[in-house]
């Protein structure tokens, strides 16, 4: 017993190495740096190497990351200590670059915002489908917010996203979308 407990560890452990960038980038606790944002992140600046060498202006050029974000990763990757980590990190193997690629489709330059309670997907699922078709989704509504989904009990998003004349879609319409 004691060696397959072993070996599903060590099976783990080399599995969680291939985990992706955007993993790799929430998992270094950097201030301010979500899942959400690790993932804006990659799908921007696409490597490693570019998220580290960004300046406090290219990051803010990327839609949802502000100055008190882009000021942590940069303060971040300034830090030797950190880049040491990424080196060790790297040498043992770990991936670094993107899980998921991204990709274009008939929600490329779209941006979606979920509000309410989602009951035919998670928001995790829900902003995966929007990535897989070349979108993007956004925490907050604003002018530069394309859909809306409005599942049960949407709040003041959805009264937002009325005021500026957004288009809302509920979960069933989002849902059959190819």
């Amino acid at each position: 017993m004691a060696e397959k407990s072993a070996q599903n560890i060590l099976n783990a452990v080399e599995k969680s190495k291939q985990a992706g960038l955007e993993r790799l980038i929430f998992a270094l606790g950097i201030r301010h740096v979500g899942e959400h944002t690790a993932r804006t992140l990659v799908s921007n600046l696409n490597s490693l190497e570019q998220i580290e060498n960004a300046t406090r202006e290219q990051l803010m050029s990327i839609h949802e990351i502000g100055p008190e974000v882009a000021e942590s990763i940069v303060q971040f990757f300034r830090q030797s200590g950190n880049r040491a980590v990424l080196d060790m990190l790297q040498k043992a193997g770990v991936s670094i670059k993107p899980k998921h690629a991204p990709k274009s489709g008939k929600f490329t330059g779209k941006t979606f915002v979920f509000t309410g309670t989602l009951e035919h997907f998670t928001r995790e699922e829900a902003e995966r489908k929007v990535q897989s078709l070349g979108g993007r989704s956004s925490s907050s509504v604003s002018t530069k917010t394309d859909f809306v989904v409005a599942g049960r009990d949407p709040g003041s998003k959805y009264d937002k996203a009325k005021k500026l004349g957004i288009t809302i879609i509920n979960e069933i319409d989002f849902y059959n979308i190819p």
